[in-house]
């Protein structure tokens, strides 16, 4: 992404799939680090399987050095620019949370299709663990992965819908600015998505997805032999996105989401020829 082509592809990469890989966007000794620090939070042993005692360890926001330093390399800057827009981002200094899985013979429950929601409309108490969305994808700007281990096929990568992204602007029409929650979508979003191939999220340590807010992906069991170690925060916004701009200086993410509702931006067309 050193250049005016390599910029190019990314943008048509996130358009077209919903989620752009960049490999090796953190340092390795940055990686490295963040995750000795994950190791001594699940309190497991990396060198003795008989310690990794269950299925998935969650680790909450993690805002050491290496957890400040990953999310603000040059290249990521670059990239948040390009998909969201300068100025349009919040700077993050930490990371969370981590869903840390492990080989276990016990699969837990949580693999289900899904977006993320990122806030809780006025009055609604979230006492079932689901955030809300809305089309304007209020609170999140995007949706990011970091790899913190080797992850392979049968390390739990998380399961991606590529271009699912296109066909969640319409099933958030209909709820209008106050959104919905992940279970009141799930349906809709299954159907809607069902068409899709399937991605998986595997690469290296150092490795970071940056997918559109609305892009419908899955946890899976662990059927490997190594941890995976993977952050899932979100980018937050700085201003929130607009569907009609006046200028029509539209970010990636906002050509995306008027796609999918049928919405023609000039000029951005030949992103999604084949």
């Amino acid at each position: 992404m050193d250049d005016e082509n390599g910029d190019e592809n990314v943008v048509s990469g996130f358009l077209r799939d919903g989620f752009v890989k960049l490999e090796g966007a953190v340092a390795p000794r940055v990686a490295a680090d963040c995750a000795r620090l994950l190791w001594r939070e699940t309190g497991c042993d990396a060198g003795d399987a008989s310690t990794w005692t269950r299925p998935v360890h969650w680790v909450g926001g993690m805002a050491q050095g290496p957890f400040a330093a990953a999310p603000n390399s040059p290249r990521l800057h670059r990239a948040y620019d390009l998909l969201v827009g300068a100025g349009r981002w919040e700077p993050r200094y930490s990371l969370g949370t981590f869903p840390l899985r492990f080989p276990h013979e016990e699969e837990p429950d949580d693999a289900g299709w899904h977006i993320e929601g990122s806030y809780l409309p006025e009055g609604e108490g979230g006492g079932d663990g689901w955030y809300f969305t809305n089309l304007r994808s209020r609170g999140r700007a995007l949706l990011m992965l970091f790899l913190f281990s080797e992850v392979g096929e049968q390390d739990a990568p998380t399961r991606i819908r590529v271009g699912s992204h296109l066909d969640v602007p319409k099933v958030l029409e209909k709820y209008g600015e106050d959104g919905a929650s992940g279970p009141a979508l799930a349906p809709e979003l299954v159907a809607a998505s069902d068409h899709r191939p399937l991605a998986l999220a595997t690469g290296s340590p150092g490795d970071v997805f940056l997918c559109h807010p609305f892009l419908v992906h899955a946890a899976q069991p662990h059927h490997g032999v190594r941890p995976r170690f993977m952050a899932q925060p979100p980018l937050m916004p700085a201003v929130p996105y607009e569907l009609e701009r006046a200028d029509g200086a539209y970010s990636p993410v906002e050509i995306a989401i008027r796609r999918g509702l049928g919405r023609v931006t000039p000029g951005a067309d030949r992103y999604f020829m084949a």
